[in-house]
């Protein structure tokens, strides 16, 4: 397994972790993502362990707060062989203040994922929206309090627009508080809104994105085809209005480009298009989901091999899009000295 460092941390995460959505399977959209109990997680994690892939990421809201408790339960005995990611913000009860990045819910969340992970720090903690409501210098300091205090290493962000995490690492750097090192952000070969303004962003403050549905909410898989209905248990049936919305062309172009690759190279596409994010700037690691081993085994074959320099350029080519103004002009390959290509 490679090791990546989270953005400007020190600290190395495996490139590729694994995602617990799955576990718990409680309410419509996460029981489409899977219903794993503690003995099936428990089994999962055995295997990732084995791999090198040691960092596991969750969030109070997955499964109402279940699959924080699973993932705690099946990692019991072996926290120091593991780097804990959760996320908070969104709304986890029915009161007024179970929502948001008030000073209110940011502690008494942590507090409550530290009981339900069954530890006494969380590794990475990540604002799962931004919240209007609160002001940055408040949320900013309540964070470095947090992290002060021991409950949390390090910070992260998700699902931030570029003003708003920018607006944040200057208040932070402002009044010495820390900063976030991560950005766990939706990014594929079917969604690459994150390279317009959230690359170039990370690059300049040391942001490492953690990606998020890497095979764009299930679309990546191999099973979608031109001309052909969603396969029989595709979890788009029951989550397609939660995902974002794609052009279905582009969409048959990028999987004819996979599929070539794929019978020259032997892969399967979902590795080729974890691989391809792979070799993206500023991508530190990447969030697979399985619900089961079969699943998980194929997923972590994207590792130990690289797509060639002209695999990458067939891919770059097929899941083009021209960008909305102001980035345009630097996507379209009008480069100059004073500004370059990122990618």
């Amino acid at each position: 397994m490679e090791y990546r460092f989270l953005g400007a941390s020190g600290f190395k995460v495996p490139v590729l972790s694994f995602g617990a959505g799955t576990f718990g399977g409680k309410g419509p959209l996460f029981s489409a993502w899977g219903n794993t109990d503690v003995a099936q997680a428990q089994r999962l994690i055995d295997i990732c362990l084995d791999a090198g892939v040691n960092m596991f990421d969750t969030a109070d809201v997955y499964s109402d707060g279940v699959s924080e408790s699973i993932l705690g339960a099946a990692i019991k005995g072996r926290r120091d062989k593991t780097i804990l990611s959760t996320k908070l913000t969104l709304r986890a009860g029915e009161g007024p203040n179970q929502v948001g990045a008030s000073r209110h819910h940011l502690i008494e969340g942590v507090d409550k994922a530290l009981k339900r992970l069954d530890t006494d720090y969380i590794d990475l903690l990540q604002l799962h929206h931004f919240d209007a409501m609160t002001p940055v210098e408040s949320v900013m300091s309540t964070l470095d309090d947090l992290v002060r205090a021991g409950k949390v290493r390090y910070l992260g962000v998700s699902n931030f627009s570029g003003w708003h995490l920018m607006k944040s690492q200057a208040i932070a750097d402002r009044h010495g508080y820390s900063r976030y090192v991560a950005n766990q952000t939706y990014y594929s070969l079917i969604g690459r809104d994150y390279e317009w303004e959230l690359m170039p962003l990370g690059q300049d403050q040391g942001v490492g994105a953690v990606v998020w549905s890497p095979l764009g909410w299930g679309r990546l898989t191999g099973k979608i085809r031109r001309g052909q209905p969603l396969p029989e248990g595709s979890r788009l049936h029951d989550t397609a209005s939660f995902a974002p919305p794609v052009d279905e062309e582009r969409l048959y172009r990028i999987v004819d480009a996979l599929d070539g690759i794929a019978a020259e190279t032997g892969k399967t596409i979902p590795q080729i298009a974890l691989n391809w994010l792979l070799q993206r700037p500023t991508v530190s690691t990447i969030l697979v989901g399985a619900r089961n081993e079969e699943q998980l085994r194929q997923n972590l074959g994207a590792v130990g091999w690289n797509l060639t320099p002209e695999q990458v350029a067939k891919l770059d080519a097929a899941s083009y899009v021209v960008p909305p103004y102001p980035y345009y002009p630097y996507w379209n390959g009008q480069f100059t000295e004073r500004n370059p290509p990122l990618v």
